[in-house]
């Protein structure tokens, strides 16, 4: 079966316009920062995946490790007949989740949701061509803002991986659960993956890596903002700094100025002083404990917790109530 045409909810204009009052936003604030969804081009998404393989990068691994565990256990509890994945990507995970529906069978539609046409066309084709009774039905779209474009009927599983509700921030959490639950009816199902809260030692080499990689991630979104909106930034100037937050038991990641420079974008003079930061990204760590609350205060229910044999990485399969 080949992939149906894709359904494009967000076009070049709209992320244009984001990163615009984005960038607005951000450089014009007191304390700098830019979102981490800037980080994605070509060059930025060759650069995750290349981080993903790093040594000191647990995360990945980790979550593999549960889904490869649990993903006939997922099946059976779920029994869904349509699965929808937020920020797809490649969907090289979820292939472990379709396998074992495959093999369990009564799966009739995948669901990948992402912001990236080229991403999604090239990975609905590939999945369409590995899972041929499957349906296939690619969704352009931003997780926080085209929810009610999900399909509905039948018993979903939304599959939201990797972490990256670790990037929104408290209240931004809070808002995507409440709008999750709203997409859904009672008895939907939700996999959620987050990173768990741990010794720092653990963490930080995770977003500094000896190789360098992650610091080349983190300046390319002063490449992508040079390119898109005609800024001047020189991404060398600027050092890549990852802090544990303990108090808010987050890791930051930080673009730090090596010397005072002015840079022009968007009609605007943004002045850096030698060491301000830029922050760049906010990644939470969490306690089942806090995950189970944060699900159970936008309406749904934690049905299983499962972790990794070494206690890094947590999936929680939820259900709307």
């Amino acid at each position: 079966m080949t992939a149906e045409p894709l359904e494009v909810y967000l076009e070049e204009r709209d992320l244009e316009r984001g990163l615009r009052d984005d960038v607005r936003a951000g450089l014009s604030a007191e304390q700098k920062w830019l979102p981490p969804k800037w980080f994605y081009d070509a060059r930025g998404s060759e650069l995750f995946e290349e981080i993903t393989r790093l040594p000191e990068y647990y995360p990945t691994r980790a979550e593999r490790a549960v889904l490869a565990e649990r993903a006939p256990d997922i099946a059976a509890l779920t029994e869904a007949k349509t699965l929808i994945e937020l920020g797809s990507g490649s969907s090289e995970k979820t292939r472990l989740l379709l396998d074992a529906f495959t093999r369990r069978g009564g799966l009739g539609t995948f669901v990948p949701l992402d912001v990236s046409v080229s991403a999604l066309r090239g990975s609905t084709a590939q999945i369409a061509a590995d899972y041929p009774g499957l349906r296939v039905r690619g969704i352009v779209g931003d997780f926080t803002r085209q929810l009610d474009r999900l399909p509905t009927g039948g018993r979903r599983l939304v599959v939201f991986l990797g972490g990256t509700i670790g990037n929104l921030l408290p209240a931004e959490r809070a808002e995507f659960l409440t709008a999750m639950r709203a997409a859904l009816e009672v008895g939907d199902w939700l996999l959620l993956g987050t990173d768990l809260v741990k010794d720092p030692s653990v963490i930080v080499p995770a977003y500094d890596d000896a190789a360098g990689v992650t610091a080349e991630f983190n300046r390319n979104v002063l490449q992508v903002i040079n390119r898109e909106l005609g800024a001047d930034f020189d991404p060398g100037a600027f050092d890549h700094v990852a802090l544990w937050d303990p108090e808010h038991e987050w890791i930051e990641m930080r673009l730090r100025a090596t010397r005072p420079m002015r840079v022009r974008v968007l009609g605007m003079t943004v002045d850096f002083a030698a060491g301000e930061d830029l922050r760049t990204e906010v990644s939470a760590k969490f306690h089942r404990e806090g995950i189970a609350a944060e699900l159970a205060a936008a309406g749904f229910v934690t049905a299983e917790f499962w972790t990794d044999p070494d206690g890094l990485f947590g999936v929680t399969l939820a259900r709307a109530r």
